[in-house]
């Protein structure tokens, strides 16, 4: 995989949105040493929640991968606003969480989150081999189907 992060994101047709403010009394994110720390993302496009409810009752599997992919993007939004538009600078995807609003009976949140893992892979490459945990929740800000957090190593 030797061509770039812009020019792999190009070839999915993804162009990154402006990466969204924080709703409340928190940044979007931070650098410590060299680490990135990206706050919680929701499945935010065009500026607008496109998956509301819970995965088992409103969601099947691959629209809460569909949101979860939705998720990972406006992640990599938020690394290159923290990182001055340079995404080469991402040196590994160190671990990520996904969050998966879900009825009591719904056990398949892992399948979810590999919307996101999915992406982070194919736009990073081996930067984007990752730890992970994928949660199920009762629910998530703005009714929300799915949110994922990010941290990164980044030089």
């Amino acid at each position: 995989m030797d061509n770039t992060i812009a020019e792999r994101l190009a070839e999915r047709g993804i162009d990154l949105p402006q990466a969204a403010a924080p709703a409340a009394n928190y940044v979007a994110w931070v650098i410590a040493g060299d680490m990135l720390y990206i706050s919680g993302q929701l499945p935010l496009e065009n500026g607008h929640l496109a998956y509301t409810g819970h995965l088992g009752h409103d969601h099947k599997v691959l629209a809460g991968q569909a949101a979860a992919e939705l998720c990972a993007i406006n992640v990599l939004a938020q690394a290159k606003s923290a990182l001055g538009g340079d995404l080469e600078r991402i040196v590994q995807l160190v671990r990520i969480t996904g969050y998966v609003a879900s009825t009591p009976d719904f056990v398949e949140q892992h399948l979810v989150v590999n919307g996101a893992s999915d992406l982070f892979a194919a736009i990073l490459g081996d930067k984007g081999k990752h730890a992970r945990a994928a949660v199920g929740t009762a629910s998530l800000p703005l009714n929300a189907a799915v949110e994922v957090d990010a941290i990164f190593q980044i030089a």
